[in-house]
């Protein structure tokens, strides 16, 4: 682990280098739970402008660098790039050489003395005093601009630290960058700034400060008669004349000539005001303004908006107002008229892309066959430690179906909160097929139609369509040459408007997933607008870190399983595709097929085959099984029981109807070279690429073309051929796996079923091909025009893997591969391995944090239906697998499943959804194999339901009904709980604790109580001490590391005495003091089974020990007394453990 002094010593530096960034700092690492609410919130007790933290920077930074080093050094995993990315923001806002030689001369700067400056500064104390706070009451505002008033407990930002700085400190401050820094504004009140162009002037949305004159004395004013100064607190950000002399950080102090410089150009003048009668702020001090185009520039970057979210802590009193009331009007900006090119531009984008958007898969239009997709607000759990850095799917919070159903949005709200808050960096994550791409084109069709008016440009990347080796791409060649655009005749003057108004552009990556190397996704970030030797890496990491085109929005779309979340992590919203719902299934058939008679009979045979009515859940697999139906030669034709057998059959329809169409082409099979195609799909699966060799045979990428197994797009250097889907690619890619003799059976297996050794985390490419490979192996060749040649023989690599599937261990598999396992079995549809895989399952079947779909659960149960003739039985953990209740009511349903354990909420919804239904027999059933042992709660929501539970046991009945007579013993598995564990740490452990306990009174058989390392404290003991008595059977309670004090022992003690039961206790790591240890040593011979006790490394002295061994000595069925701690002389603990060897060290 890193020392503590290491990162005390970063911590220090931060401190140092960015107290301008401070806030920021301790947002972010709010954010990334490194600092609990009730601790993050302990920073700003003293008031919303920080004077608590405030007083600590400047009167004692080592007390506060060492305040906030002990949670970010528990939790280095995520502080580290916290850190970094903070210093790392500090070094931009000071200026290149190459941005130094643009910077404005200010001869003022020039003319003043270090001295002059210096004497300027001690003088603020008696400037404060002179300072007349109402000198803003007869400021003229224009009506039409928006401002915000000073607050009325607002005080000067530097009238703490001007009087406790010492002016050496100060001195070098000046002589490093000639700057001040003041105190930055609070979370609370703190707001972006607002940049407008050129010669259009309004107050800022930042609150107006204070503008100082300075009683310049005759031996401050310059030699030689010259102008006199006046010292100036700008109230908005900086105007374009001001912006090259001063790196921006916080509040600035700016001193200007009396008279107009001439160094200020004549577009933008600053008229001089005299400080002797009253100074007050000129008018153009008063405007955000900074050039077009600078966006990336580092001043800008030294003003970033320090506003708390959602997820910061609420105040007390003013904080309360702001949650219910309504969010603040977004100011009216002033925006540059676009040129005639560029609305025209404008207006062919639109109508281009009401052109290409209009279309689906197989011809279908947008507008008549769309089924709207409402995507699910998801969250990221951030996590520290050796596994952070795992597949995206598992840092997911996991969300009931009650709360799925919450968390659905509209397109509307696609691009802000709730409180309208705008998102500039939108991840759109859904499974392959789920619809991602036609969401993608729904959203393009609603802006060309005008239904989203805050973007003027959006820009439609396909990452598959981008050569990412290439080094040649400008930001304007990213957006107007690589993206779904037409050509542009005015390139120039169209990018000079993208560039002056960027929070209105939106850019789209669709197949990000395509990038690979998401490693170094955000290194070496582009910086320029105009260079033009950057990566689309570098390009996409510039727009993402806001180093070019900075305020624009970014959406993009990727599949989750194959995505890591170091670039998911930052983004400002995650958004989740899941599929058709039953209902969208239906109003789907009934849209493809137009008669309603073919909608009937479609429908039936769909609801009728429950394979295939769980594929459906799926877009993409739901139009494939609606086109076999199309084209099925019978009602009567049996539906595939496979997805091998579904792709297989729907392939070579596709196929067979193209070589009816066009028999010059595509007369028979060997005509087509279905092998070479299925080569070509081998060779860019293994690349991560799914376009195919434009060298290839002209007429094998027509037929392709026309059967629908390709498709074409047109790039700007050229026209370009790729797989339809990652299904079409990957069922051609095991044809040639299977059917190939270059291949041999080694390989097969490697690409068939899920290899016990391989430790990477699968995408979800290799999942697929894994099934369609052993499908294929074990499946006859059709009949007709087929991807299969049934003249092949693969008896060999069949056998092979039939050796391989003989050798599994399933008990040695993680969940996520356990689950591809059960689908590779179901994809040989042969009860002989089915029966072999449950005889080698463990009696504890485990899919912890595997999202299940339906057609998951439908292979679940399908197998284990075997189990009833091997006669065995499983206890299955659903936990944190979305499972849908449905699905959840099927698995319990099954004989084979004694018991289970799912979401708390998802296992009510189904308790009612039973007995709304009737279903008595089946509900009694559910809630006696409902359990919950053992229960290890490591998130929020893993307690935050049960109370609801207990609530239940208690009333025995359910939330919506009366008596239930299911419950008339209450809920068994809070009865026969015997072992919990609450890790919630201490970010969350001190906020959720009372939760815990609501629920421990009705926890009567619990023996194991671990509350280690929760930071419950001397209030969290005293709540414990309340509900001990309830805990009859507990054997162990283990309360280390949670900062208990004597306070907390000394009601703990008054309650161990009613838990006669306990054997072991644990009070390692704590704060307990001699008065605790006496506590403790009063009741130690009363807890008569007390077996172990554990208090080492506490704060007792060699008084405390003494009464805690002379109390030993009346405790004859005690076998350890662990009491180690500094505090205690070594010679003193030598001899009592003399005295008692079962007082033990180390």
């Amino acid at each position: 682990m890193v020392p503590f002094e290491y990162v005390l010593s970063q911590v220090r530096k931060a401190l140092q280098a960015s107290p301008s960034l401070l806030h920021e700092l301790l947002r972010e690492l709010h954010e990334a739970n490194v600092f609990s609410t009730q601790y993050y919130q302990s920073l700003y007790k003293d008031g919303e402008d920080g004077e608590c933290l405030r007083d600590l920077f400047y009167n004692d930074p080592e007390d506060l660098a060492r305040r906030l080093t002990l949670p970010i050094w528990q939790n280095w995993g995520i502080s580290q790039g916290i850190l970094d990315s903070v210093l790392s923001k500090e070094k931009d806002m000071v200026p290149s050489d190459a941005e130094m030689q643009d910077i404005v001369v200010d001869l003022m700067s020039d003319l003043l003395p270090d001295s002059v400056f210096f004497e300027c500064l001690n003088s603020l104390e008696s400037i404060e005093e002179d300072f007349d706070p109402k000198c803003f009451d007869n400021f003229s505002v224009d009506t039409d601009r928006t401002s915000t008033p000073i607050p009325e407990k607002a005080s000067f930002p530097g009238e703490v630290q001007s009087r406790k700085r010492k002016v050496d400190a100060t001195s070098d401050s000046y002589c490093s960058n000639k700057k001040a820094t003041a105190w930055p504004e609070s979370p609370s009140n703190g707001r972006p700034a607002t940049i407008t162009p050129e010669s259009s002037f309004h107050l800022s949305s930042n609150q107006l400060q204070h503008v100082l004159p300075f009683p310049f004395s005759p031996t401050l004013l310059p030699p030689s008669g010259g102008s006199p100064l006046q010292f100036i607190q700008p109230i908005g950000p900086y105007t374009a004349p001001l912006i090259g002399t001063v790196v921006p950080s916080g509040t600035t102090y700016v001193i200007v000539s009396a008279v107009s410089p001439q160094c200020v150009s004549p577009g933008t003048q600053i008229i001089p005001l005299s400080p002797a009668d009253g100074a007050v702020a000129p008018k153009e001090l008063t405007v955000s303004e900074l050039p077009v185009g600078s966006f990336s520039d580092s001043a800008c970057q030294g003003l970033p908006p320090v506003s708390v979210d959602t997820l910061s802590p609420t105040k007390e009193g003013n904080a309360q107002k702001n949650y219910d009331s309504t969010p603040p009007k977004t100011e009216r900006k002033i925006r540059p008229e676009a040129p005639e090119c560029v609305k025209e531009y404008i207006h062919h984008i639109k109508s281009y892309m009401r052109d290409v958007c209009c279309s689906m898969r197989e011809g279908m239009e947008m507008e008549s066959h769309y089924v709207d997709a409402h995507p699910v607000q998801r969250k990221l759990l951030i996590k520290s430690g050796k596994n952070a850095n795992k597949c995206l799917e598992k840092e997911l919070v996991v969300l009931s179906n009650s709360e799925r159903k919450k968390a659905k949005l509209d397109r509307s709200q696609l691009f802000h909160n709730s409180d309208s808050k705008l998102k500039q960096s939108v991840a759109l994550l859904g499974k392959a097929g789920v619809g991602k791409t036609t969401f993608i084109q729904r959203l393009c069709l609603d802006w060309a139609s005008g239904s989203m008016p805050q973007f003027q440009f959006v820009f439609l990347l396909n990452c598959q369509l981008l050569d990412l080796t290439q080094s040649n791409y400008s930001l304007k060649s990213l957006l107007l040459d690589l993206s779904m655009s037409p050509r542009c005749e005015d390139s120039d003057s169209v990018f000079k408007h993208v560039l002056s108004c960027p929070d209105e552009v939106l850019i789209i990556f669709d197949s990000f997933d395509r990038i690979k190397d998401f490693e170094g996704l955000l290194q070496s970030p582009a910086k320029s607008h105009t260079n033009t030797k950057y990566t689309i890496k570098q390009l996409f990491s510039g727009l993402f870190q806001k180093e070019i085109l900075s305020g624009c929005t970014l959406l993009i779309a990727t599949r989750p399983k194959d995505v890591l979340n170091q670039v998911l992590r930052k983004m400002d919203s995650l958004l989740e595709l899941c599929g058709f719902s039953p209902q969208d299934i239906e109003l789907y058939t009934s849209k493809y097929f137009g008669d309603s008679s073919l909608q009937e009979s479609a429908l039936k045979q769909i609801k009728n085959h429950r394979y295939i009515s769980s594929l459906c859940s799926n877009p993409l697999l739901c139009s494939t099984i609606c086109f076999l139906l199309e084209h099925q030669d019978s009602c009567n034709d049996d539906l595939p029981s496979t997805l091998t057998d579904l792709y297989q059959r729907a392939t070579s329809k596709h196929l067979q109807l193209a070589s009816l169409e066009n028999n010059s082409l595509c007369k028979n099979r060997r005509q087509l070279d279905i092998p070479q195609l299925c080569k070509m799909a081998w060779e860019g699966l293994e690349n991560h690429d799914s376009r195919v060799n434009p060298a290839s045979s002209t007429e094998l990428l027509n037929c392709a073309l026309k059967s629908g197994i390709l498709a074409s797009y047109k790039t700007s250097e050229c026209q370009e051929n790729h797989f339809v889907d990652l299904f079409t690619q990957n069922l051609l890619s095991a044809v040639h796996l299977v059917q190939s003799e270059q291949v041999s059976e080694k390989m097969v297996v490697a690409n068939s079923v899920v290899l016990q050794k391989k430790r990477k985390v699968q995408g979800e490419s290799q999942d697929v091909l894994h099934r369609f490979v052993t499908g294929l192996v074990f499946r006859k060749a059709a009949d007709g025009v087929s991807i299969l040649d049934g003249s092949v023989n693969i008896k060999a690599k069949r056998k092979a893997i039939e050796t391989h599937l003989e050798s599994m261990k399933p008990n040695d598999l993680v969940p996520a591969r356990l689950l591809e396992l059960f689908h590779c079995v179901y994809e040989t549809s042969s009860a002989k391995f089915a029966k072999l895989l449950l005889k080698n399952l463990p009696d504890n079947l485990s899919f912890y944090g595997t999202q299940l779909c339906p057609s998951d659960v439908y292979v679940i149960c399908h197998l284990l239906q075997y189990a009833s003739a091997l006669k065995r039985t499983f206890s299955i953990n659903l936990q944190d697998t979305c499972i849908p209740i449905c699905g959840l009511k099927e698995l319990v349903g099954l004989e084979c499943i004694k018991s289970f354990w799912a979401h708390t909420a998802d296992t009510i919804g189904l308790w009612e959804d039973l007995h709304q239904n009737n279903d008595e027999l089946n509900l009694k059933s559910a809630i006696e194999k409902f359990t919950l042992h053992p229960f290890k709660a490591t998130q929020g929501y893993h307690i935050e339901s049960l109370p609801v539970l207990v609530q239940i046991h208690r009333q025995k009945k359910l939330p919506m009904s009366e008596f239930v007579s299911a419950l008339d013993e209450g809920v068994p598995a809070l009865r026969h709980l015997q072992r919990l564990e609450f890790e919630l740490g201490v970010q969350n452990g001190p906020e959720l604790f009372p939760k815990l306990i609501e629920v421990l009174p009705s926890l009567q058989s619990l023996q194991h109580l671990d509350l280690e390392k929760n930071q419950i404290g001397d209030s969290g003991t005293e709540k414990l001490a309340g509900v001990l008595h309830f805990l009859e059977c507990l054997k162990l309670l283990n309360l280390s590391q949670n900062h208990i004090g004597d306070v907390g022992v000394e009601k703990l003690a008054k309650a161990l005495a009613s838990v006669p039961s306990l054997q072991s206790l644990s009070l390692y790591g704590n704060a307990i003091a001699d008065s605790g240890a006496e506590n403790l040593a009063s009741v130690l011979p009363n807890m008569n089974l007390l077996q172990d006790l554990d208090v080492k490394f506490n704060k007792f002295t060699d008084i405390g020990a003494t009464k805690l061994s002379a109390a030993l000595k009346n405790c004859t069925g005690m076998k350890s007394l662990e009491l180690w701690n500094d505090c205690i002389p070594y010679g003193v603990f030598e001899h009592l453990h003399l005295q008692d060897p079962r007082i033990r060290s180390l």
